[in-house]
């Protein structure tokens, strides 16, 4: 109960010091598209990762996937071409396994 009581005490502190009035997207309603497509057993830890400046591995993976894409189009050599749509589809392979373990 002590620790509440601190917190609630910073928060008003902060509150008559006016820290609160600049925030990004105040007023604005919260985006919570991307917390309500997150397993509910993974929200918290993702939320808490992502505010420590890390990614989970599927958001690392959808990025290495766009980037291999956005390089397959723009590649005009077909062998380098057939080499990086195979290496994208064994990241799809495996990103999709990863998924379905996580649903379960």
């Amino acid at each position: 109960m002590k620790v509440y009581g601190v917190v609630e005490a910073k928060t008003r502190e902060a509150i008559e010091r006016c820290d609160f009035d600049n925030l990004p997207n105040k007023g604005k309603p919260l985006d919570l598209s991307d917390w309500l497509k997150t397993p509910e057993h993974l929200r918290m830890s993702h939320s808490i990762l992502k505010n420590a400046g890390y990614s989970p591995s599927e958001v690392n993976a959808k990025k290495e996937m766009a980037g291999l894409r956005a390089m397959i189009e723009q590649e005009s050599d077909q062998g380098r071409k057939q080499r990086l749509l195979k290496q994208l589809d064994a990241l799809e392979v495996t990103n999709a396994i990863r998924m379905e373990k996580l649903r379960k």
